[in-house]
């Protein structure tokens, strides 16, 4: 059992923080470049190219969403090092993106809830340039600066109506393991898609389905907001860590029997110069978590370049205003 010294509530703190979106774009009117400092463009069109700049996500359903992953191959290609630059890769053609390759993605399973809409799976992601053995990290709308990373990404969703921008989202890649959530925007949506946790991986944050060899569909319950533990909080780097909360309850799934696009993982270093070709990489990363989680406490893991320091060693002031979260130096989860 944990309890929590000196704790603002997340509730309330997010409930705030719903109220700052500068911005809501839609792809037809999104600008060249969100936010400065940007590599890639939000003016991607409707094409697909594999060697696109485009920044925008989709997550709409089994066979229509995106991830965010390098824009080139190498070793040096570790999500630590790229994580402001990545570029979206994309599983239906139309986004103006790069497209994941056929046989990438070896499992994927798409949860539709009433707050947030979420994609699982593993594969072999060095088909779209992450480098083998890299444990990666997450990507997030908001990073240490809070211009994102990637910076200027963009996640459109048409999971609860019409096409939207998400302005709340998280997104962990790994060599083999990858999952994405897209929150509704609301006064929930901060704690639910919460970007502070970014060494503890994708089944710590997001508990779900990532089994290989299936792909489906299903509804699901809205599940806790990773790191909160009844009317306590827990912030990465304070020992002990807790476990991940269980994997939500899941009805009404649809299998299939497959998901792809046509391209051969042979042709993603071709491709057209059509859509996504504006702006040229800048910027660099200071690093991202692992996948996954000790269970002796939050370290990172993986390639040379992405170790990521706890949260409150970021020297990320903003960070915490972001997370919707006010921290006390030393008050954390104790016995």
């Amino acid at each position: 059992m944990f309890r929590h010294g000196s704790l603002l509530c997340l509730a309330f703190a997010s409930g705030a923080l719903a109220q700052t979106y500068s911005a809501t774009y839609l792809p037809t009117n999104a600008p060249n470049q969100t936010e400065q400092g940007q590599s890639g463009t939000n003016q991607c069109g409707t094409g697909n190219s594999q060697n696109s700049t485009c920044q925008n996500l989709f997550v709409n359903a089994i066979d229509d969403w995106c991830i965010f992953a390098p824009p080139d191959p190498g070793p040096d290609s570790v999500i630590g090092n790229t994580e402001r630059i990545e570029v979206a890769w994309c599983i239906k053609p139309g986004h103006g993106t790069r497209l994941i390759p056929d046989g990438a993605i070896t499992g994927a399973h798409f949860v539709q809830t009433p707050d947030y809409v979420q994609v699982t799976g593993v594969g072999d992601l060095t088909k779209i340039n992450i480098p083998q053995g890299d444990e990666g990290g997450e990507l997030d709308p908001h990073g240490a600066d809070g211009n994102g990373n990637p910076i200027g990404g963009l996640v459109f969703t048409s999971a609860f109506g019409t096409l939207a921008q998400a302005h709340e989202w998280t997104n962990f890649v790994a060599f083999d393991e990858f999952c994405i959530r897209v929150c509704k925007d609301g006064p929930n949506a901060p704690a639910l898609c919460q970007h502070i946790y970014d060494v503890m991986g994708c089944e710590w944050n997001m508990p779900g389905d990532y089994s290989n060899g299936t792909f489906d569909s299903c509804q699901g319950d809205t599940g806790e907001p990773m790191g909160v533990y009844g009317t306590s909080t827990w912030f990465q780097g304070v020992n002990p860590t807790p476990s991940a909360h269980p994997a939500p309850a899941t009805s009404s799934c649809v299998p299939t029997s497959t998901i792809g696009n046509g391209l051969a993982a042979s042709a993603t270093s071709s491709g057209a110069s059509a859509s996504g070709s504006a702006g040229s990489k800048s910027g660099s990363a200071t690093g991202s978590g692992s996948r996954s989680a000790s269970s002796a406490g939050a370290s990172a893991t993986g390639g040379a370049g992405n170790g990521a320091a706890p949260l409150l060693g970021r020297g990320a002031t903003l960070e915490l205003m972001v997370a919707g979260a006010a921290v006390l130096v030393g008050a954390g989860l104790v016995v």
